[in-house]
């Protein structure tokens, strides 16, 4: 397969040329203009930062993207898909409030914020893609209707897919709850009787009929009707019903990596990865432990592969930072930061399977942008 672009810009700044500016002109050499958005929706796909995490991508950023895409006479939107997990991002009306605390508005970004798969995470359309583990990937329905996506990826560490980067932002980041279930999950969900309040809207919404009271008011699924589509999860409101978090690494990375297969079929798109507050671990934690590299910079590309590929190595590459988690494990420049964070994860595994499938090349071409 041939090579695909990467193209770098650092974060030195002076008069005339602040990051902003540097950031427009990164997208521009990375392919921004050959992008046909006229008339277009454009979804900007970033994480809005759980409350209490700071390493979430600032709004100017996204800002500045929103008015580029307005510039080329697109119809831009900021966008994330709400949480499989409990939480100020689990629905709309709290994801949008969370959004709002960190400065994402429509009025700080110049431009829309939407949540994808709407009110409870079961809004979504399924895309036929055919692949090992997906046949019909699950995607919010606001990004399956887009015309195209830029994604907008804090780079940094994961416990379940060793990075997160541009594929697992738009594979995990854009799968409604049921998705997200299908990724995390190589099992049905289960009930928390004890969280149970008895009030019976998993019953009412479960397409399968699979959910019934038992007559101490407590819900109980039939595992041979539940077909695994997380709506009851994306229902309930008590924590009453949970996810089994056992889909085990690699075919946790393989499904992700299909659902991004899904998201860009058919549909244009550009990736910006952001390597600064490369923090160890997921962005979904209400906190970031100090980064375990000191900033890089912000890489784009048309292949998501080749930019996770090469964010991945630029951040091998460099020194740990002392202090860091990473401190004293006698790590050398080159050294498999991300594998020494997580050592039950194989990135370098899924990010062959997403080439396999077709969604990029991991073989590039890193192109400096001043």
């Amino acid at each position: 397969m041939a090579e695909s672009e990467v193209f770098l810009t650092d974060l030195r700044a002076k008069p005339g040329r602040n990051l902003l500016r540097k950031l427009g002109s990164l997208v521009k050499q990375a392919g921004f203009d050959e992008l046909d958005l006229e008339a277009k929706f454009v979804a900007i796909k970033l994480h809005f930062g759980e409350p209490g995490n700071l390493a979430f991508i600032r709004p100017n950023y996204a800002s500045r993207i929103a008015g580029m895409v307005k510039k080329a006479g697109g119809r831009p939107f900021l966008t994330d898909t709400n949480t499989l997990y409990t939480g100020r991002r689990s629905n709309a009306v709290d994801h949008l409030a969370a959004a709002a605390s960190n400065g994402f508005t429509p009025l700080t970004v110049g431009c829309e914020v939407i949540i994808a798969d709407g009110l409870k995470g079961s809004d979504h359309r399924e895309i036929e893609v055919g692949l090992k583990h997906t046949s019909a990937a699950k995607i919010g329905t606001v990004i399956a209707d887009c015309d195209a996506i830029i994604t907008l990826t804090h780079f940094k560490g994961h416990e379940l897919t060793g990075i997160g980067g541009a594929i697992k932002n738009l594979g995990m980041g854009c799968g409604s709850r049921g998705g997200k279930l299908f990724m995390h999950s190589a099992s049905k969900p289960k009930m928390v009787s004890e969280n149970c309040t008895g009030c019976a809207l998993c019953v009412k919404s479960c397409p399968q009929e699979a959910i019934s009271l038992t007559p101490d008011h407590k819900a109980l699924i039939d595992f041979d009707k539940c077909v695994g589509c997380g709506q009851c999860i994306a229902m309930c409101q008590y924590s009453a019903v949970t996810a089994v978090l056992d889909e085990s690494a690699q075919n946790a990375a393989e499904k992700v990596a299909e659902y991004a297969y899904a998201v860009l079929k058919d549909r244009q798109s550009l990736h910006v990865s952001f390597i600064t507050n490369v923090s160890p671990l997921c962005d979904c934690w209400g906190f970031n432990d100090q980064a375990i590299v000191a900033d890089i910079g912000i890489a784009a590309s048309r292949d998501p592969v080749a930019l996770d590929q090469a964010c991945a190595d630029l951040v091998n590459q460099a020194p740990v930072v002392p202090g860091s988690l990473l401190e004293g494990r006698g790590l050398s420049p080159g050294d498999d930061k991300f594998t020494s964070v997580s050592p039950n994860t194989d990135w370098k595994a899924g990010l062959a399977y997403a080439e396999e499938i077709g969604l990029g090349a991991r073989s590039y071409r890193l192109t400096r942008v001043e």
